[in-house]
């Protein structure tokens, strides 16, 4: 664990070192202090000798200024290590997100790895910056304060030695019922910020179906119960600052009787038992601080278990060691394919597939929802591993490619289409960082993007919202479609990705694909016979099997299911917007 966090670190070391070390030096001169405070009293004042007390004096004054050079330094390096070492968590945090597998994500909620990444990485950032320079403090501080008071007075000394074990004590009883509790808030972190990420990201069928006043309140119940978990944290942690004064005025008070004995006794000067005095509140206010870094550290810990869960969380798909690097068609091929989203279970999405689609082939695939339809294009491009039996692209197992390579010639247009906050041409570039206007032009045109682009004021420079927001949905599709053209793929993948776009302009995309991209295997899900009936082949799946593959016309002589759906979506009418010859 601790060595995961120690990588973080990074470039900066040195602040990370000289923290410390001016902490360090900052205590010297602060616990020399009531010293010299204690030399002004004793030869100075009680004395009468007026040099002493200006010497005496002037030493103070330059060791106050050089404790608070050192102070300002051990503060600057502090902020500085700590602000850099939370930057390195969280670029190694999302650099490791972004190489997970589908499956890998699928173990964490995004309200989860959003909590770790902004709440968890702060907390631990504050406990790093303590221990670098508050957690040094403290012991230094006390340590060289019982020094001091053990050479000025043993006697005396042992008031300070009982109220650190009681101290101690109640400390870590604190701690051990403080922890438990931090477990369980930043569970509800999680919570409370899937409540607004849901409300944000649907709120416009939050308005449709008037649930405002159901939305607030399942909000406020998850800000209500993390509520309730922070007030029972603190309500423990609360018992620190009780139990801190009542030793601290046991100290005082007991110093104060059996120290004036001792004046009066003979057994030590006033001037030493003033600089007791202050070496007390050194040690009991070391004792406050450290109580308050156990607290954060007691709060950390929760923070860097959750964010150790996703840096150790390791990519379950790899680039094997000497990987493939051209796809040379776009061949599509299926070997006894099984896969279970987990492992083991025995309960498989899809089951014995076995097929060949020829490079350049356009292919079809229907079935009931929960058929397996986007598992089995997404074996393709390994955005998932089969569990069992293979899966080719060129001849060559998916698996013996490197990934990148792959993805970029297995173009994926998913149900979930996605554009991301700039301009319509910065979307574009998604498929192709370097392509040209007239290149993005062109992709706009096979996927019939280009007739509401340039009716809209600013044509291809429109800045498009965040998640698409200012487009509809069939527009969103057909960028979508555009933008993975321009990755000028072997193999095209549209999962249902024309579903919100008519049936003319549906039409006009597929006959542009033949025309253009009569190379390119196209395989096209959807629920509509109109978009698929013109395929070469159509693959229909039931219950994960292949229930038949084959041409639409044989389809519908020998497969039961495609006649059904043919005849339900053709016979009843088909699409309200397919033209009807006379």
């Amino acid at each position: 664990m601790f060595k995961t966090l120690i990588k973080e670190i990074g470039e900066f070391k040195s602040d990370t070192i000289k923290t410390p070390i001016f902490t360090a030096l900052e205590v010297v001169m602060e616990v020399l202090i009531p010293y010299i405070t204690a030399r002004i009293i004793d030869k100075g004042i009680t004395a009468g000798n007026m040099s002493a007390v200006m010497g005496y004096g002037a030493l103070m004054i330059v060791m106050a200024f050089l404790s608070l050079y050192f102070g300002a330094q051990a503060g600057r390096y502090a902020a500085k290590a700590s602000t850099g070492f939370a930057r390195n968590l969280r670029n190694d945090m999302y650099e490791k997100i972004q190489a997970y597998s589908f499956a890998n994500i699928d173990k964490f909620s995004t309200a989860g790895l959003v909590t770790r990444m902004t709440t968890d990485v702060t907390n631990l950032q504050n406990a790093f910056q303590m221990i670098i320079r508050i957690a040094v403090r403290p012991p230094l501080m006390l340590i060289v304060s019982v020094i001091m008071c053990f050479t000025i007075s043993p006697d005396l000394s042992t008031i300070f030695l009982v109220a650190i074990f009681i101290l101690s004590f109640v400390l870590l009883v604190i701690m051990a019922n403080a922890m438990t509790t931090f477990n369980q808030v930043f569970k509800k972190y999680d919570a409370l910020n899937s409540s607004v990420q849901e409300n944000v990201q649907a709120i416009r069928v939050v308005k449709a179906f008037v649930r405002e006043d159901y939305e607030n309140e399942k909000f406020t119940s998850a800000a209500g119960n993390l509520k309730n978990m922070f007030v029972r944290a603190e309500g423990i942690i609360a018992f620190n600052n009780p139990a801190m004064m009542l030793v601290v005025y046991g100290c005082i008070i007991a110093l104060s009787w059996f120290g004036a004995q001792h004046v009066v006794a003979g057994a030590i000067t006033t001037g030493n038992l003033t600089s007791l005095f202050s070496y007390v509140m050194n040690i009991l206010m070391s004792l406050m601080m450290l109580s308050m870094v156990f607290v954060m550290i007691t709060m950390s810990t929760a923070s860097t278990k959750r964010i150790l869960e996703v840096m150790e969380e390791e990519p379950d798909l790899k680039n094997p060691e000497n990987p493939v690097m051209e796809v040379k068609d776009g061949e599509v091929e299926f070997k006894d394919v099984r896969f279970s989203y987990r492992a083991g279970t025995g309960d498989s999405v899809l089951k014995d597939i076995t097929l060949d689609i020829h490079s350049g082939e356009t292919i079809g695939i229907l079935g009931p929802t929960g058929s397996g339809k986007s598992t089995f294009v997404s074996l393709i491009s390994r955005l998932y591993d089969a569990t069992e039996g293979e899966v080719l692209v060129g001849g060559v197992n998916v698996k013996d490619y490197d990934m990148t390579v792959l993805r970029d010639k297995v173009a994926v247009v998913l149900q979930q289409n996605v554009l991301f906050s700039g301009t319509i041409l910065d979307n574009l570039r998604w498929g192709n960082e370097n392509a040209t206007d007239e290149q993005c032009k062109e992709a706009c045109r096979l996927a019939c993007a280009d007739e509401f682009i340039e009716r809209m004021p600013d044509g291809y420079n429109t800045h498009i919202e965040q998640g698409g927001a200012n487009v509809s949905g069939g527009q969103k599709q057909r960028l979508c479609i555009a933008r993975a053209l321009l990755k000028d793929p072997k193999v095209l993948v549209l999962d249902d990705s024309t579903s919100a776009v008519d049936t003319a302009t549906d039409a006009k995309i597929k006959e542009a694909f033949a025309t253009k991209i009569p190379d390119t295997t196209k395989l096209i899900i959807s629920q509509r016979i109109s978009s698929i009936e013109h395929a070469d082949r159509i693959l229909v799946l039931y219950r994960g099997r292949i229930s038949g593959f084959d041409t639409p016309e044989r389809l519908l002589e020998t497969n039961d299911l495609y006649r059904e759906i043919y005849n339900t979506q053709v016979k009843g009418g088909g699409d309200f917007d397919q033209v009807k010859e006379a």
